[in-house]
């Protein structure tokens, strides 16, 4: 069963150089384009697709409002795409539920990688980058005072699954927490589902802005 895909971009050769990439591959389908965030919108309505890539700047309604809606009104998961990789812009999209993000100069493999690793319920957290945004967002809030998460939240965490989310808010894969911790790839991942079922959260990303809230992880702690 095919991938399906929206890719929105109101810069035109963008979104069809990112569309062509992905119908390219045997097992992905672009089923719409969109110029904006309010098409975007409309086309994850229409076309319940699995993933949709949103450009962060758009007219009419923005990536960001955009990743809002598309999080709380569906199943299709968010990756935004960027210009620039300290895009203040990130730090929001992650919070309104996106699962990662893009440069928009991506090498073709990376894209499609992308697309299948999030459609698959993962996120995209190896990039450092990526985890440098997770750490700046939560310094940003905790200096505006605005988190409200509590360490007691975690108290629902067996130690093993604490230990897991750890490991994640270090950017570890599943493959490699199992190597750390000698154990299988499907006993690591069912330790993730139980921290976000608990948690109450809705993908790795969440996981690890959890972390950093609640103090689990300090930013900049190897």
């Amino acid at each position: 069963m095919s991938i399906r895909v929206v890719v929105a971009d109101d810069q035109e050769l963008v979104r069809s150089g990112f569309s062509m990439i992905l119908e390219a591959q045997e097992d992905i389908e672009v089923v719409a384009e969109a110029g904006d965030g309010a098409e975007a919108v409309a086309a994850v309505h229409r076309h319940a697709p699995d993933v949709a890539l949103l450009d962060i700047r758009m007219p009419v309604m923005d990536g960001l409002e955009a990743a809002r809606q598309v999080c709380a009104q569906s199943t299709c998961r968010v990756v935004m795409l960027t210009t620039f990789d300290l895009d203040e812009y990130v730090y929001e999209a992650l919070y309104a539920g996106a699962s990662g993000f893009l440069l928009k100069d991506v090498r073709r493999v990376d894209l499609v990688h992308a697309v299948r690793v999030v459609a698959a319920g993962d996120s995209l957290l190896a990039p450092t980058v990526t985890r440098r945004l997770v750490a700046d967002v939560v310094r940003r809030r905790r200096e505006e005072a605005a988190a409200q998460v509590t360490p007691q939240r975690l108290d629902v965490l067996t130690a093993r699954e604490e230990e897991i989310l750890r490991m994640l808010a270090r950017g570890l894969t599943n493959s490699e927490i199992a190597t750390t911790l000698f154990v299988s790839e499907h006993t690591v991942k069912t330790h993730v589902s139980n921290v976000l079922g608990k948690l109450g959260l809705r993908d790795r990303v969440q996981a690890v802005i959890c972390a950093y809230e609640t103090g689990l992880v300090l930013p900049g702690a190897p």
